[in-house]
């Protein structure tokens, strides 16, 4: 478990499940990742996946709690890149979703240099990319306000999202983190 000043970053838990669906799969949130989807297809985002990677490789897009009322936000965290065939795949990849009455007031950023601490200090990642589209603005905006970079050199086409594409990219180094 991760605990920030307001949040705790931690597994996931049966329980959040339903919560998780019934916050972030709106047309808002989802608007960048492909729209709403079956509550069957997020499920099983958050049990074959989420919490598989969480007991495979002991971190995961965690479970983000609010330590003033334990509310579930969403999650925030690291992946493996794993889109294949993509210029970031292998790589550590931060990335986050927060339900819509929470954006705005610095939840994601501040599980994000969670996140990040933890790549650099814990696993020892050389670097650290996010994903995005051209359009998501509040995403890319929070990427840069990390300190990360844009790196248009990697971009490349998700066929998962073929009309959002092109999936962007921004890097940080483990060397330009808390300059």
């Amino acid at each position: 478990m991760i605990e920030t000043a307001r949040l705790l970053l931690r597994d996931w838990r049966e329980e959040d499940i339903a919560p998780f669906i019934r916050h972030t799969n709106t047309s808002a949130v989802m608007r960048w990742l492909g729209g709403v989807k079956r509550e069957a297809e997020i499920r099983s985002v958050v049990e074959d996946r989420l919490m598989a990677w969480q007991r495979m490789r002991g971190f995961t897009f965690w479970a983000v709690e609010r330590k003033a009322d334990g509310a579930l936000l969403g999650f925030c965290g690291l992946k493996i890149a794993d889109q294949p065939g993509s210029p970031i795949e292998g790589d550590q990849e931060i990335g986050w979703r927060l339900r819509e009455d929470c954006w705005g007031q610095g939840y994601a950023k501040e599980g994000a240099i969670a996140s990040l601490d933890y790549a650099f200090d814990v696993l020892g990642a050389p670097c650290v990319v996010a994903i995005t589209f051209p359009g998501n603005r509040p995403s890319w905006g929070l990427m840069e306000r990390l300190g990360m970079t844009r790196r248009p050199d990697l971009d490349y086409d998700d066929p998962r999202f073929p009309e959002l594409n092109p999936t962007i990219i921004y890097r940080i180094a483990k060397e330009e983190w808390r300059r």
